[in-house]
């Protein structure tokens, strides 16, 4: 496997993974701004797609733990 395109790929979702935590936090501040008392569903959604994004960045970096 190419790991310079590799590390490419885990740059990039990092870059995503710091956006989606900042769209994340945009919509709690605007919610606190509303006086809005629950999560919003918007940044709950953020959040897990952060989330699923941070997997992936860890699943890239680990080396041989699928048997390659």
């Amino acid at each position: 496997m190419d790991e310079r395109a590799l590390d490419e790929v885990r740059d990039e979702l990092r870059r995503l993974a710091d956006r989606l935590g900042d769209l994340a936090y945009d919509e709690l501040r605007r919610a606190v701004s509303a006086g809005e008392g629950e999560r919003p569903d918007a940044e709950r959604r953020l959040a897990r797609a952060r989330r699923a994004v941070e997997r992936a960045i860890s699943i890239l970096s680990s080396r041989g733990a699928d048997g390659e």
